[in-house]
């Protein structure tokens, strides 16, 4: 089972494989046994050095090009127009993919005017290296300046968002432009799985606190998730979230922990994050 979230008329699927620090054969692997387990949204970025192998995977699947999404990212070297569109094209060469379905600036870049890289991303969309443009990593006003200099819908923004971090702002000012959030780490890299909330709620169902989480995911409007996991079993168990639905109450306690706030990518080169109310 896809399920789809609608953006722009454009039906993105809701559940993704992410492939950050997956290497080599590993990532080979992981993403036919990805394709495998039903996920039909791979992402990957040019700063994971693992394209290739992406690419190795998606063709090892029997499944159809044509039902997969394929994401990547630009690098923040590559932001200047003309460099951008370069870029782009090694990517798609390391892919082995004509096409991708969706590229995003995978961080905001001081240094290059982000009018000129919106409008690279455009000329790139143009030239049908890629189907639909989007951004990550990028704070409200950040989204609108894309949004404002953008000739294509800017599709996502793709930020950290799991249980434990506030991501309130970007969430509203995202639905309201109607561009969907898509989330990174969700699963805060393995802390889920020491939430009493999450166990709570998974002993109801039968579900693992990462099962719980992808679900409340699932049924929030307008937003993706692209867990990643080197285990085919966890990866599997990461999709399999389609037989149970948590309740408004159970929806409530889990945004509740947003409380505790917890960034865990924050890197030098990263905006002034949007701060909660």
């Amino acid at each position: 089972m896809t399920l789809t979230t609608k953006h722009f008329g454009v039906d993105i699927p809701k559940i993704g494989f992410g492939t950050w620090k997956l290497q080599d054969e590993t990532a080979q692997m992981c993403v036919a046994k990805a394709i495998g387990a039903g996920y039909r949204m791979i992402d990957t970025a040019q700063a994971y050095e693992n394209e290739t192998h992406v690419g190795r995977g998606i063709a090892d699947s029997p499944t159809p090009r044509e039902e997969l999404w394929v994401t990547t990212k630009i690098w923040m070297s590559e932001f200047k127009d003309g460099d951008l569109q370069a870029s782009l094209k090694q990517s798609l060469e390391r892919l082995k993919l004509d096409q991708v379905d969706l590229t995003l600036l995978h961080w905001p870049n001081r240094d290059v005017p982000l009018e000129e890289t919106i409008k690279a991303l455009n000329d790139a969309c143009d030239r049908g290296m890629t189907k639909h443009i989007g951004v990550s990593n990028f704070t409200v006003a950040q989204m609108g300046e894309a949004v404002k200099h953008s000739k294509a819908p800017i599709l996502t923004n793709q930020v950290e968002y799991h249980p434990f971090i506030d991501q309130t702002p970007v969430l509203e000012a995202a639905h309201a432009m109607g561009i969907s959030v898509t989330a990174y780490s969700p699963l805060a890299q393995g802390q889920v799985f020491d939430s009493p909330v999450l166990k709570e709620i998974g002993e109801k169902y039968g579900k693992s606190p990462a099962q719980v989480t992808m679900r409340w995911f699932v049924q929030q409007p307008g937003v993706i998730a692209i867990p990643r996991s080197s285990s085919p079993d966890h990866l599997a168990a990461n999709n399999d979230v389609h037989d149970f639905e948590l309740t408004a109450e159970e929806m409530g306690r889990i945004h509740a922990l947003k409380a505790n706030h917890q960034r865990l990518i924050n890197p030098s080169w990263a905006p002034d994050w949007d701060k909660a109310a």
